[in-house]
């Protein structure tokens, strides 16, 4: 039996399935990851400080406007459209086997595929807020402020992603442990489940059936019931919704 084919049997058996993705899920729609070779961190390279540092709290306060000129420049892609992997994934939502998609992504493009129940670990790019008033704005106001994005009220326009040294969202967090644990499958795809917290949720998952898509290995992969290792646009696409 090919791999694909594995695949669809366990999806066409599964009644509650959680789909976890990295940013694997959106390179296939022109959107880089972060660590592979022509990934954001090495286009960040160039400033000459650590990558992570440059998308870090402590960056953010220090040096506001700058901070701003580098995540406008690397971090968004307005242009971006859904790809196959998160078109599928709103279809097996609409016929509900798939409860709930957990993302490590910032981009929105899960919910401009029609996918309405995403817990976005990691925040979004579509919502900012005041530091002061509290006041939501859209990613529009950040595309079109000069400088550092500024509410009527006088606060910084932050947007709402989790920047490293910060907490992710406990009530999201906790939400996707829920989820998870109570999941007969779990489909990961586009991680190489290295990075922490998010990487940890599988460790709750008590059902029987793990699939990892990914180009790369994992640390994990001796675990799962399916290992696939190619682009997961790619692979979604031949599965059948029945």
């Amino acid at each position: 039996m090919s791999k694909i084919s594995k695949l669809q049997e366990i999806i066409n058996s599964s009644n509650n399935i959680v789909f976890f993705g990295g940013a694997g899920v959106s390179t296939e729609s022109g959107i880089p990851d972060f660590r592979s070779e022509s990934g954001i961190f090495r286009s960040l390279e160039k400033y000459g400080a650590r990558p992570e540092y440059l998308v870090s709290h402590s960056y953010y306060i220090s040096h506001t406007e700058e901070f701003f000129n580098y995540y406008k420049e690397n971090l968004l892609f307005t242009d971006a459209k859904a790809n196959p992997a998160h078109l599928k994934l709103a279809e097996l939502e609409k016929i509900g086997k798939l409860k709930v998609i957990i993302t490590q992504n910032i981009d929105g493009l899960h919910q401009k595929a029609g996918s309405e129940n995403v817990l976005e670990l990691h925040g979004s790019i579509d919502r900012n807020y005041c530091q002061i008033c509290n006041k939501e704005y859209d990613l529009d106001f950040i595309l079109k402020s000069d400088g550092i994005p500024t509410c009527e009220c006088g606060g910084i326009v932050k947007p709402d992603v989790v920047l490293y040294e910060e907490p992710l969202n406990d009530a999201v967090l906790n939400s996707a442990i829920d989820y998870i644990s109570k999941a007969d499958t779990l489909i990961i795809g586009g991680t190489s489940l290295i990075v922490y917290p998010a990487a940890g949720l599988i460790n709750y998952f008590n059902g029987s059936k793990l699939v990892l898509i990914n180009k790369g290995k994992t640390p994990y992969d001796d675990l799962a019931s399916l290992v696939i290792n190619e682009a997961i646009g790619e692979t979604l696409s031949q599965i059948k919704i029945k």
